[in-house]
């Protein structure tokens, strides 16, 4: 059996060490401005090598850390609170191991160029890293870095309700990505436009923050756009000469729990198939650092054929199913994904199935735009129980095994109307002329969904006849609150019915003199948005969720006939008033007045810059998505939501590209490269990229080869 395989190979394999030096003198780093790395290499192992020596220099022990977090030894350096995460890691770096002779040579190429480059960068640099740290990295640690993304949150969340417990009432859904594509037809120049805008958090983290490079290898790739600080390939964006795609979130329902039926008569056995059949026992065995010592802990897993058992009890075994478990090629698709010459060729990249989800928007050179809702969505014989219940199966016919095929999946090439466009809702209106139907698809595919960002978008993406390259960087920084649109007229018109004190007639007044942005010099935006909160949380009738509460605020909710002008108006004008006056209090007494400007007390801060931002969350309806957190003066700082962003047009002579990336290509207070696009950001600015050489020459900072 595969696990019984898995459970005696070596935790770290033994793996031959390539000198640096071969691969050092095959690759040229070029810095230009704001500290891009530019990386020219001969060949994939040399690209691989500068790759990771580029994100040691700028971002050092987190490059080492992720590392030791794929091969499941956070815990013996860091403390027992490592422990669940070495758990999950120490198995899929099996998986790593296991199937690493499966990629393809320019892969497992690359993989080894990268953990080469950390091995020399710790031996050289020691006196940056802890003298703990370990430099005899294999290309397997890389390999394992991205192995089964999505199966620790769904455990999690049917553990939750197996024991009773709900999601976090106040926990915001809507904090995903924006995609556009433009055909031919639409821009001023008569070539496509991709945008891409990925939204993820500010904070230090394993996977979460965006680092902005070019790779080439002359005749085999040459690529720009963005990565993940620690990884080589991990759901990257952007382009080549030929094509680029964005990505956003989908949420789509991969995995299932089956319940099986304990056998009564056989312990560590359950009936499937007419036939009592043994569960197979792995156990790990993992080191914690205890003070200045080392102890053990042994886990005790269970596997079936069908996957990881999830939890035990009241004579059943749960079993997670999904196409994810295992699987080991997703950096391997990015990878043929950047080295696609033509839609055909990208799209046979995407049947290799390895990305299991995301919504992908692409326009190539020749004129093509592109949309797939891609999942590897399994076939279900049976209605699936999301991750509120098991499914019961007692047999193969219970299960699925198959998933759908790639051209099966909801998709538009080339729609009427020229455009397409995603802000994480479901595909159905990708393009307004061409609103995919769901009859196509069953119940567990999603239904028609369309929040007030997507709405924005929509408007954006259709005011105007053509755009242009610029025009699309300027609707990318639009600052309307949507929310505003829906229900202002409706929080005025109550709150004057109620109150005639001085004070609360001309807050509602600031208020609807308010132009219904979050600019950094609007009054009325920073009350509106604390009223709202306050709205939604007074709503006491039966708390729930985040989203149960949002769809009770109003008194038209959503619907596919009305997808641009649903939902609007307020459910409980009483409790707005109430909600109203309390807002006042809440800003009056944080910021000293009510009347205070949006940039006043919402802020970017990086290094020793501190600048005044407009953007708001997307639940609110602003296609400029920020979130922010409270600081230690009161103000709002933001920590999540546009940082990396992109636009890029092909041209005939070649991609003309404008980015930013808003926190900058280094966390060190000393770099300039902290802060030195935090104003261009601030002011929706963006930077020219340098793609071709001679671009790269005109903005070369520095040149020069790794040690």
């Amino acid at each position: 059996m595969l696990w019984t395989l898995l459970s005696i190979l070596p935790l770290v394999p033994v793996a031959p060490l390539v000198p640096a030096a071969s691969y050092a003198n095959r690759v040229e780093i070029r810095r230009t401005s704001y500290g891009v790395p530019h990386i020219l290499a001969e060949d994939l192992a040399a690209l691989g090598y500068g790759m990771a020596w580029v994100q040691l220099e700028d971002f050092g022990f987190r490059v080492v850390a992720n590392l030791l977090r794929g091969r499941g030894e956070l815990a013996r350096h860091f403390g027992h609170d490592s422990i669940e995460s070495d758990v999950h890691f120490r198995q899929t770096h099996r998986f790593a191991v296991e199937r690493f002779h499966l990629l393809e040579r320019d892969t497992r190429d690359l993989f080894t160029g990268w953990a080469a480059a950390v091995n020399r960068y710790v031996e050289t640099h020691a006196d940056v890293f802890p003298a703990w740290t370990p430099h005899a990295f294999t290309a397997h640690d890389v390999a394992a870095l991205w192995v089964d993304e999505t199966i620790g949150p769904k455990v999690r969340a049917f553990r939750r309700r197996l024991a009773g417990a709900r999601a976090a009432a106040d926990t915001l859904r809507d904090v995903g990505s924006n995609a556009w594509a433009f055909a031919p037809s639409r821009t001023t120049s008569g070539r496509a436009i991709l945008m891409r805008n990925p939204h993820l958090s500010w904070e230090r983290g394993w996977d979460n923050r965006y680092y902005e490079a070019h790779i080439t290898v002359p005749g085999v790739i040459n690529f720009y756009g963005d990565f993940r600080i620690g990884f080589p390939l991990y759901f990257n964006g952007g382009f080549n000469e030929y094509l680029g795609w964005a990505t956003t979130n989908n949420d789509a329902d991969l995995e299932e729990i089956y319940a099986l039926d304990v056998d009564p008569d056989r312990p560590d056995h359950y009936l499937f198939d007419s036939a009592s059949v043994s569960l197979e026992r792995v156990a790990l065995t993992l080191e914690w650092k205890n003070g200045a010592g080392l102890s053990t802990e042994t886990r005790e897993l269970w596997r079936t054929p069908l996957g990881p058992v999830v939890d035990r009890g009241e004579g059943k075994i749960y079993v997670m199913r999904s196409p994810e478990w295992g699987e080991t090629r997703k950096a391997e698709q990015f990878l043929r994904m950047m080295r696609a010459r033509s839609l055909d060729e990208w799209k046979a990249a995407l049947r290799m199935r390895a990305h299991v989800e995301q919504n992908l928007t692409y326009a190539d050179r020749a004129g093509n735009i592109f949309y797939v809702w891609n999942a590897t969505m399994p076939v279900r014989p049976r209605p699936s129980g999301g991750d509120t219940a098991a499914v019961p199966a007692r047999s193969s016919a219970d299960v699925w095994t198959a998933i759908w095929p790639f051209d099966s999946l909801p998709q538009l090439l080339n729609p009427r109307g020229g455009y397409v466009q995603n802000a994480n809702d479901p595909y159905h209106f990708t393009n307004l002329e061409a609103v995919l139907d769901s009859a196509p698809w069953p119940a567990y595919f999603p239904r028609p969904e369309l929040g007030l960002r997507s709405q924005l978008s929509l408007r954006l993406v259709t005011q105007q006849r053509k755009v242009s390259l610029e025009d699309v960087i300027r609707l990318k920084h639009d600052l309307r609150m949507l929310l505003a649109e829906r229900v202002k007229d409706d929080l005025v018109a109550a709150v004057r019915v109620t109150h005639t004190a001085e004070e609360i007639a001309e807050a509602i007044a600031l208020v609807e003199r308010w132009d219904n942005t979050v600019a950094p010099d609007a009054r009325g935006a920073t009350l509106f948005e604390a009223w709202f909160r306050r709205y939604l949380a007074q709503d006491s009738t039966n708390p729930g969720s985040y989203d149960e509460r949002w769809a009770r605020a109003f008194r038209e909710p959503w619907t596919p006939s009305a997808p641009l002008t649903t939902p609007r108006g307020l459910a409980n004008p009483a409790r707005a008033v109430a909600a109203f006056v309390a807002a006042m209090d809440e800003v009056r007494t944080d910021f000293g007045r009510w009347d205070v400007a949006w940039g006043d007390v919402h802020r970017v801060r990086r290094g020793t810059a501190d600048l005044p931002v407009g953007g708001c969350t997307g639940g609110f309806g602003c296609f400029r998505v920020l979130s922010y957190a409270p600081s230690a003066d009161s103000l709002w700082v933001a920590n999540r939501g546009d940082a990396w962003v992109l636009a890029v047009e092909f041209g005939r002579t070649g991609p003309r590209a404008y980015s930013i990336l808003a926190y900058g290509q280094r966390d060190d207070p000393a770099s300039p490269h902290v802060n030195d696009q935090a104003a261009m950001f601030a002011r929706g600015e963006m930077k020219r990229v340098a793609f071709t050489e001679a671009e790269i020459a005109a903005d070369l900072v520095r040149r020069y080869r790794p040690e």
